[in-house]
């Protein structure tokens, strides 16, 4: 019965289990880590895309494991290495694409450091002065993926003008100059900034320039056949026969310069222009306003004094009216000693003044003949008087000599010129000055120092003293003889009205006197008859005393100089 096995538990004891149960728990976890990795790996292997080589001058604001590739603000890369070329002129950085730009490496591709940029009229990159800067990607036209790969690259310096996906035209404009214009200028339609200038070379003969310029859509419609483009940078200031202008486009135009374009109203209805069309780029708005007129005459005339104030660009003008300019002035100078002149070459624009049937029925030198028959001649006119600047104007002279229209071998139809401007204001000055130089100044000059010495010896002659003299005698005496008579009739006039009143009185009683001898003897007897007569001197008598002391009263000088006809008119 000892010999007899011990029988076994039918369950194990629960430390015994709970022993076995963790040890199966701790390698699992590493199990499943290392999975994790192993799958994060796979992934990252397969979202890294071609590693590519980007060439800058300057690696400023690029650094290795930070700096991004993005496009539209979506990371595309990351740059891994920043170093040196072996000739040290430009900076080499090597950029770990991901997968899905890919397709984006083609040769349309830019890139470009986009930073803190301050240009004229333009601040960009404002955003990078916290985030830091990174390398922008632009894959050019839309990559459909079976566009050749590139996996080298040469960055830009500046931002590109016009992204890729912008919609628009480009043109290309042809100038002889280009003033403050440069890349990155607005491009301006009736004052709205409408595109930009993309770039400029000059062409390969060295006298003009090439600028290319984009137009954004929906204005690129505006950009017809017919349209005209001129320079609009900084500030013009026109001094002529309009007084001051001051020409100014924008601020932004004054500081980094731009061009503009519009289309006159005839020409709104051709051809949109496709593009890459080529136009002319004018030097000022008034210069491609005129571009406008097609048919052109060239007319050249001749003068033989000074045209100085007279300028390429200078008007032509009929009655104030501008219908053309001068193309050229040209001295031709005789060495041998012979007569010297000046050509001025001018070109009109018929249609200014006429019709484009008129003008194509009828011949340029039968015209221009019959107008010089009545007179028509070139002058020179002073547009201003302050500047001394000149114009040419076709005016009507009465008097002139005949005188011949001719067609030049060029082409050119002559017209006569004479002087005008200043040189007739200086013709008629000399004139002035012969006629003034032939007045006697020198024989009137001693004539009239004669006449004054004359003057001055019969002014300080005896003779005038002594009639001086005289005369104040003779007004001391008649002051003394007013002033005597004023004291003696002094009384008289006191008692002139005294004696009015009696000689009144007087009357009266013989008024009575009358009436009593008339009741005594009747009114027809000699006596009363008499009597009335006496009465009536009597009464004139009184009156006239009476008025003789109201007039000596208001002019005692009538006693001496007696009364005169303003008086009699009292």
């Amino acid at each position: 019965m000892s010999d007899a096995p011990t029988p076994l538990p039918e369950n194990p004891p629960p430390e015994a289990v709970q022993r076995t149960r963790s040890f199966q728990l701790i390698w699992l976890i590493p199990i499943v880590a290392a999975l994790v990795a192993g799958y994060l790996d796979v992934e990252a292997i397969s979202a890294r895309g071609p590693i590519i080589t980007l060439t800058f001058r300057s690696a400023d604001g690029l650094k290795a494991g930070q700096t991004k590739v993005r496009h539209k603000a979506v990371d595309l890369g990351t740059v891994d290495q920043v170093r040196l070329s072996d000739d040290l002129t430009h900076v080499i950085v090597r950029v770990q694409m991901q997968r899905e730009a890919t397709a984006e490496l083609t040769p349309n591709a830019r890139f470009w450091v986009v930073r803190p940029r301050l240009t004229a009229g333009n601040i960009s990159g404002l955003d990078t002065v916290l985030s830091g800067a990174f390398i922008e990607l632009d894959p050019g036209v839309a990559s459909d993926g079976r566009g050749p790969e590139q996996r080298e690259f040469t960055g830009l310096d500046e931002p590109p003008a016009v992204r890729s996906d912008e919609p628009g035209q480009s043109f290309v404009l042809h100038a002889s100059r280009i003033g403050g214009v440069t890349s990155g200028s607005p491009v301006l339609y009736r004052d709205i900034t409408v595109g930009e200038v993309l770039r400029y070379e000059m062409s390969p003969d060295g006298q003009g320039f090439t600028v290319s310029i984009f137009v954004r859509q929906p204005f690129d419609r505006f950009v017809r056949e017919g349209t005209h483009f001129w320079n609009a940078s900084g500030v013009g200031l026109d001094l002529g026969a309009n007084g001051f202008q001051l020409r100014l486009e924008s601020l932004q135009a004054l500081v980094s310069g731009a061009i503009a374009f519009d289309t006159a109203p005839e020409a709104r209805t051709t051809k949109v222009s496709a593009e890459g069309s080529e136009f002319q780029l004018y030097a000022d708005e008034a210069t491609a306003s005129t571009a406008g007129y097609k048919k052109r005459l060239n007319f050249i005339t001749r003068f033989e004094g000074s045209v100085r104030g007279l300028a390429v660009g200078a008007p032509v003008e009929v009655y104030g009216i501008q219908i053309g300019s001068v193309t050229d002035i040209k001295l031709i100078f005789d060495p041998t000693g012979g007569a010297s002149h000046v050509d001025v070459r001018f070109e009109i624009q018929p249609e200014r003044i006429l019709s484009a049937r008129e003008i194509d029925r009828q011949s340029p030198i039968a015209v221009t003949q019959r107008l010089v028959d009545r007179g028509m001649r070139v002058q020179l006119h002073t547009a201003s008087y302050i500047t001394g600047q000149m114009i040419l104007g076709l005016d009507f002279i009465e008097g002139v000599k005949p005188q011949q229209a001719s067609q030049m071998p060029d082409g050119s139809i002559y017209i006569p010129g004479t002087e005008g401007g200043f040189a007739n204001l200086t013709a008629s000055i000399g004139d002035l000055t012969q006629k003034l130089a032939r007045i006697p100044f020198d024989q009137i000059g001693a004539d009239l120092q004669s006449t004054l010495k004359g003057v001055s010896a019969l002014a300080n002659g005896p003779e005038l003293k002594s009639s001086l003299q005289a005369l104040q005698g003779t007004l001391t005496s008649t002051q003394d003889l007013v002033r005597k008579m004023d004291t003696g009739t002094a009384p008289l006039f006191k008692r002139l009205p005294e004696i009015a009143q009696s000689l009144q009185a007087t009357v009266d009683r013989a008024q009575k006197l009358v009436g009593s001898a008339d009741g005594a003897y009747g009114a027809n007897s000699p006596v009363n008859r008499d009597i009335e007569r006496l009465l009536t001197q009597l009464s004139d008598t009184a009156r006239s005393v009476r008025l003789l002391a109201d007039y000596l009263t208001s002019h005692p000088e009538a006693l001496i100089t007696g009364r005169t006809g303003r008086a009699s008119e009292r």
